[in-house]
Parts: structure tokens; C-alpha cells; sequence
């Protein structure tokens, strides 16, 4: 692996370059046309067959080395809608669009993955590196799934990867089943009878149902899902009323529902419906419930997490690796191992005795180190499914 380790380093300052250089230049989800171009271009002169067009703007670049299974590797491409606030010098330059999760360091870790394989790698077989755009909120796995991408690039294992910096640098965790939580929303609109607040009986309060359905919903989990399994409802926003002596007669309230069994799910969803429209009944107010179904939970598979774990830990690996506690944030990752098996791996980025903001903090940025301790990783993974 000697090889392939000072081939990272000595490719280590142009790496950097273009990762910032992708950061300076973020893009929202769907619009990734400078990334994948740039991308596009660096695999194609490093010996890779590329297909563009995928999910509008995802590519798929594929390397095959005699006959063996198929691998495929999987990195997202786009950026926040929010500002940055860094104050580094590779700092966005589009106003309200920063790349504040890191997608610009996994975009590029995947690239000079891509190079490391191309001029060292010892694998027989084909491996599918995966260019996924619009994961933040946009579901761009699941339209590159639903655009026949392993229809037309058939894996036997997938895996995908991503920063985290609640783990020091050097530590990788990955973790078997349910790893990361779905993610569904609601929106409640109520409609009662406003009133002078000095006479609530003639009225029917929209600001009393939305404060009594904020302390209700607790009980979904609480008395509703088996106390052993992971689960949250958090209510987000209620917007109600005008003035201190009116009583609301309309408002809203919305809020996130998440956990990592599908049954649960599906639980919680008919029992924020029923208990909406019971307390609606008994107060006099009508309600209409919008129920946005997000990403599904994600689930690793036992055997592809236990490779991952076993390659990242095994002796000379750049990392060690531990078993990943639960996150209950999401990740549409979860739609391509619905269709593959695979694993979903976090590589540590924090530094002791520095500033280490957690993704999606303005003051975030991807520490460019962690690239070829990525690349490296994945190469030996890769070798290891693959075998010369």
C-alpha cells in the first residue's frame, strides 16, 4: 500500500487545490454543472469511462481489470443553501451557497480515490464511482436510482462514505443495520374562530390545540414505540396569532419525525394522524394534515458493514475503525442500499485543541487532510472485494 500512500501525498497539493476550488464555487443540488464538468475531465484523463447526464447532473465513471465482482462507490456533490462565515481565503463566493457538510471534500476524496486506483490499484474486476447530486433534501439518490442507475451499472456491494467531525481524526466507525433515521415532516393547518380575548368561550383557540398537540406528541414515542428502539418528534415551528387580545382563530405548526425501524414509521404517522384529528374534534377546530414522506431509514448491510470494518482496521490501514453509534440525521444514501447491499462508512476529522463545528455551521469547513486518509481507506476496500 506503500504505493498508494505516497502517491496521495505527492498528488496531496493539487488535491487541496481543487477541493477548495469546488468550495469557492458551491452549487445547489441539480445545478452541480462546474463540479461534475471538472470531475468529468480529471477521470477521464486518468483512464475511466464516464457517463454524464444522470439524475441531470450525476456521473458515473467506471475502471474494469479482468473479470471479477463489481464495486461501487458512491460521493455527493452539493451544497448548502445557507452562508458561509469562515473568512478563509477559499471561501464561497456564491452569496447563500456554501458547501457546509462537506460534500466538497467527499467529491474530491472520491476523485483522487479514482486516481489511486488508476495507478496502483491491485484489483480484478470493475469498480462504479458514483458522483451523486442534490443529496441535501433533494432526494438525488433515489432519482438516479429511479433513472435505472443500477440497471445500467450493476454493483454486488456499494458503499458511500462521509466526514464526521463528533470523531477524531484517524477514527472511522461504521455500523451493522440501522444506521442513519428516516426523515418525514408534517404541516398542520388549523382553522377555528378567532375572538376578543376576554371572552375565550365564545371562540374556538388555535394557539391552546397547537400547544396541547406539542406536549401530546411526546406521547407517541414515549407510550407508542417499543422503549428500546430510537425514535423523535420534534415540533419546529407554530405560527399563530396577531395581538395579545385576540385569540387565533388560524395558524400552523410543522415539525420533523425520525427513527430507524420502517414499522415505526409507519407507527407514527397513523398516530399523529389520529391523535391530530381527536384533538382537533374535541376543541372545534378543522385541520388539514400534510404528511411529507422524506428519506428512509438507513440500514447497512451486517456483511458489508463488517468488510468495511474489518479492511479499515486491519494492520497499516490509515484509520482505526470502532461501530458507529445511531445518528438520527438522514441520508439518501438509504435509497441506493435499499436496491444494494452495502455499508455507509464515517471517517473522523476533528482536532484536538482546535475548533471543530459540526456540518451545517456557517463556521464549518472540510479539513483537507482527511482526503487521502479517505482515498487510501477506500482503495484497500476496494482491494479487498476485488481481489488481484
Amino acid at each position: 500500500m506503500s504505493d498508494v500512500t505516497d502517491f496521495l501525498a505527492e498528488r496531496f497539493p493539487d488535491l487541496r487545490d481543487i477541493r477548495r476550488d469546488i468550495h469557492a464555487h458551491p452549487e445547489l443540488g441539480f445545478r452541480e454543472t462546474r463540479t461534475a464538468a471538472l470531475i468529468a475531465g480529471r477521470l477521464r484523463a486518468a483512464g475511466y469511462k464516464v457517463t454524464e447526464g444522470i439524475a441531470q447532473t450525476g456521473l458515473v465513471a467506471t475502471l474494469k481489470r479482468g473479470d471479477g465482482p463489481v464495486i461501487g462507490l458512491r460521493a455527493d456533490m452539493d451544497a448548502l443553501p445557507m452562508d458561509e462565515q469562515t473568512n478563509l481565503p477559499h471561501a464561497s463566493k456564491t452569496e447563500g451557497v456554501f458547501h457546509g457538510c462537506g460534500h466538497d471534500g467527499h467529491t474530491t476524496s472520491l476523485l483522487a480515490t479514482a486516481e489511486a486506483l488508476a495507478a496502483h490499484g491491485n484489483f480484478s474486476g470493475t469498480v462504479h464511482l458514483i458522483f451523486q447530486p442534490a443529496e441535501e433534501g433533494l432526494a438525488g439518490g433515489l432519482k438516479m436510482v429511479e433513472e435505472g442507475l443500477f440497471d445500467r451499472f450493476p454493483c454486488d456491494r456499494i458503499y458511500g462514505f462521509h466526514n464526521m467531525p463528533l470523531l477524531p481524526m484517524g477514527q472511522a466507525a461504521v455500523r451493522p443495520g440501522p444506521a442513519m433515521a428516516s426523515a418525514d415532516g408534517f404541516i398542520l393547518r388549523f382553522t377555528g374562530k378567532g375572538g376578543h380575548a376576554a371572552m375565550p368561550h365564545l371562540s374556538r383557540d388555535v394557539a391552546l390545540l397547537c400547544s396541547e398537540l406539542t406536549l401530546a406528541f411526546q406521547s407517541l414515542i414515549s407510550r407508542g414505540i417499543n422503549p428500546l428502539h430510537s425514535a423523535v418528534l420534534s415540533v419546529t415551528q407554530i405560527h399563530v396569532g396577531s395581538a395579545h387580545n385576540v385569540i387565533a382563530g388560524e395558524g400552523w405548526m410543522s415539525g420533523t419525525v425520525r427513527c430507524l425501524d420502517p414499522e415505526d414509521r409507519a407507527l407514527l404517522e397513523a398516530g399523529l394522524r389520529a391523535l391530530v384529528e381527536h384533538h382537533c374534534a374535541a376543541r372545534g377546530i378543522s385541520v388539514d394534515i400534510e404528511w411529507i414522506n422524506g428519506y428512509p431509514p438507513l440500514t447497512n448491510d451486517p456483511a458489508a458493514a463488517a468488510q468495511a470494518s474489518k479492511v479499515l482496521s486491519a494492520q497499516g490501514s490509515p484509520v482505526s475503525c470502532s461501530q458507529a453509534e445511531p445518528l438520527m440525521a438522514a441520508e439518501d444514501f438509504s435509497y441506493m442500499l435499499n436496491k444494494i447491499p452495502g455499508a455507509y462508512i464515517f471517517f473522523g476529522m476533528a482536532v484536538e485543541g482546535e475548533d471543530n463545528p459540526m456540518v451545517h455551521h456557517p463556521a464549518y469547513d472540510f479539513r483537507d487532510e482527511l482526503i487521502p486518509i479517505i482515498a487510501e481507506s477506500m482503495v484497500r476496500l476496494v482491494e479487498a472485494e476485488l481481489p488481484a
